[in-house]
């Protein structure tokens, strides 16, 4: 009916204006709404571009509204292409959208459904197909996108210090949950890089090594250009989260502390929290450590660092990182006390050395590896596990206190190897709970560390008997055993507080770029066949100079030279009678080096005139600056 109404309104020149009747919004009936979706899906299948641009132009002016989730999500893949020919007017629609979606509602939820959409679509897609274009948004785009992420992750932080208790509450309950834009900015952000790392680096010549090395190239340029807007962006929320951090400390409100532990949790909702902990991991893979990525990164990485230690400080301490106003200081001296003023601009290191004085930091092989049955054990269960921790010399093993079997031929045997042909370490089963056998094995279930030499162990666990009716579960628990690499019985800490690591993680990435930037550029063949010509002190003290065609020759001295004599040609020098003489020990025939001879000036000046060369231009000693 729409449809039809829109028809007779646009052939009859007697009628009413247009606008006044798409001016009223009249609500549409859900038939009528469903026969257009029809009408809609057919002509999309069909191709018949007529009645799907009239569709849309009803959709666009008459229910912008109503009808923004259907108009995303079918519209936008066939009939856009269709009403907006061209992708420069695709690019103009799109930002209208991203720009305009925070104040019109249907705007926004179109901008939403969009942006879901190409996120569903771009991670299934392969970098370099034809369908990428459409799905990676142009820089531009990407840029509108970005700024709103920015913007709701500082909005996002600043409601733990506005928002009302109650509030806060419920906040602290709906976090982390993902926004359409942030979820495309991941989905592009993952997209580049796991095509990055999953590229293989060939030094062969053949076709398809060279095309892997543009396509690398490719993904590190547009790598490079993400990574550089995130960054920005993360030092923006940083600097938001700094401020409030700050503000809730100096506050006097009652829920201080809660406030500032559900502020980290709030934070692993914003694009710290989604974006930068996967670019930091991934731009430590060789693929990307390059010299152009490191030269580019490094300033925003160091301002990342300052800002991320600085609050992981604040929540360690709760205490303001810097002091604005003149404090009081009393200075005793021998007969009174005087006053003096001075201002507070530093951290106080001598009570806080760093924000991970105090934290136990994780490593690989400190947590250890659990092995455990279920629990309880069931009639005929087998189980068997292997363990191997690579470099280890002896592994160590701590049992939980709950293991337990109903008899002791229910039992657990350790192997010192891969499997259960290896040495035969011990063995445990049985309970003391008064349940089935009342005994166990030996002196029982450990209590304390067993050691196992090597870097293997195999578990090998069988429940033979049937359970009786009146044994409980903890008669029959099973077990459960920690295997770790170190004699240690602390308990291990569950990892870093979030800012903590993120800082940590930024820390090792910036110095791994320094190291970069230090070494320079790598070494090149041409360089690796001249290195004996490079490491010469006459070739190293020689000016050199680019000729019309791009070669590089030695810079000749005109005549008088401007340059002191800096190799002492014009001096004469006569070499004693037994330098030339072999040193003692030589056998007949052999080689040995003879002393540099040099040619007295009158000779070399001949020597000039007849090859044409003029004196070559050279860099003052060392030994004379």
């Amino acid at each position: 009916m729409c449809i039809h109404q829109l028809n007779l309104l646009a052939a009859s020149s007697n009628s009413l204006p247009l606008g006044a009747l798409l001016g009223k919004q009249h609500p549409i009936e859900a038939r009528h709404f469903s026969s257009i979706c029809d009408i809609m899906e057919k002509a999309m299948v069909n191709g018949d571009t007529c009645i799907i641009r009239c569709i849309l132009v009803v959709f666009q002016v008459r229910l912008r509204h109503t009808l923004a989730f259907y108009y995303g999500k079918c519209a936008w893949l066939s009939g856009l292409n269709i009403l907006y020919q061209g992708e420069a007017e695709l690019n103009k629609l799109l930002k209208l959208v991203l720009t305009e979606g925070e104040r019109n509602g249907g705007l926004s939820q179109l901008r939403d459904v969009i942006l879901t959409n190409l996120a569903d679509q771009l991670q299934k897609n392969r970098f370099g197909s034809e369908e990428d274009d459409h799905y990676i948004l142009a820089d531009d785009l990407l840029h509108c996108i970005l700024k709103t992420v920015v913007r709701e992750s500082c909005l996002l932080v600043t409601k733990c210090q506005t928002v009302a208790r109650d509030d806060f509450q419920k906040l602290l309950s709906t976090v982390p949950v993902v926004s359409p834009s942030l979820r495309y900015l991941m989905a592009v952000q993952n997209h580049l890089l796991s095509n990055t790392i999953l590229i293989r680096s060939d030094e062969g010549d053949d076709s398809d090594s060279s095309l892997q090395g543009e396509t690398l190239k490719e993904l590190q340029s547009c790598i490079l250009s993400l990574a550089t807007k995130v960054l920005v962006g993360c030092d923006e929320v940083l600097e938001t989260l700094q401020q409030v951090t700050t503000a809730l400390i100096n506050s006097d409100i009652t829920d201080k502390e809660t406030r500032l532990r559900g502020l980290e949790q709030v934070t692993k909702a914003t694009m710290l929290g989604h974006l930068l902990p996967v670019l930091l991991t991934t731009l430590m893979h060789p693929n990307l450590q390059t010299l152009t990525l490191a030269d580019a990164l490094m300033p925003q990485l160091v301002q990342l660092v300052l800002y991320t230690s600085q609050t992981a400080l604040l929540l360690k301490t709760q205490s303001p990182l810097f002091t604005d106003e003149p404090q009081l200081m009393i200075s005793w001296g021998e007969k009174q006390p005087t006053l003096c003023l001075f201002d507070v601009r530093v951290l106080d290191e001598c009570e806080e050395p760093g924000f991970l004085t105090g934290l136990k930091i994780p490593a690989p092989w400190a947590a250890g590896k659990t092995v455990e049955t279920v629990h309880p054990v069931r009639d005929n269960y087998k189980f068997k596990e292997t363990v191997h921790i690579p470099g280890a010399r002896c592994l160590y093993l701590r049992f939980d206190s709950r293991c337990s079997s109903q008899y002791d031929y229910d039992k657990l045997v350790i192997y010192a190897g891969p499997n259960t042909n290896s040495r035969k370490v011990t063995e445990y089963g049985g309970n003391t709970l008064g349940y089935g056998s009342r005994s166990v094995l030996g002196t029982g279930w450990p209590k304390d560390l067993v050691k196992v030499e090597g870097d293997t162990v195999t578990f090998s666990f069988e429940m033979r008997s049937g359970r009786e009716h009146n044994t409980p579960d903890k008669a029959m628990w099973g077990f459960s055993c920690t295997v770790r690499a170190q004699e240690s019985s602390e308990d291990v800490s569950g990892g870093l507080p979030f800012l903590a690591d993120l800082a940590l993680g930024l820390s090792v990435l910036a110095c791994s770029m320094l190291r970069i930037l230090y070494n320079g550029p790598e070494v090149t063949k041409e360089e690796e066949a001249c290195h004996d010509l490079l490491c010469s002190k006459l070739l190293q003290r020689c000016q050199w100079q680019v000729e019309a065609n791009g070669a590089i020759s030695p810079a000749l001295t005109p005549s008088p030279s401007p340059l002191p004599l800096t190799i002492e040609e014009d001096q004469e020098f006569t070499y004693p009678a037994d330098m030339l003489i072999p040193p003692p020990g030589i056998m007949p025939g052999s080689y040995f080096d003879l002393p540099r001879i040099r040619l007295p000036p009158g000779i070399m000046g001949r020597l000039r005139e007849v090859s044409g060369r003029a004196r070559p231009q050279f860099r003052p000693s060392i030994n004379y600056v």
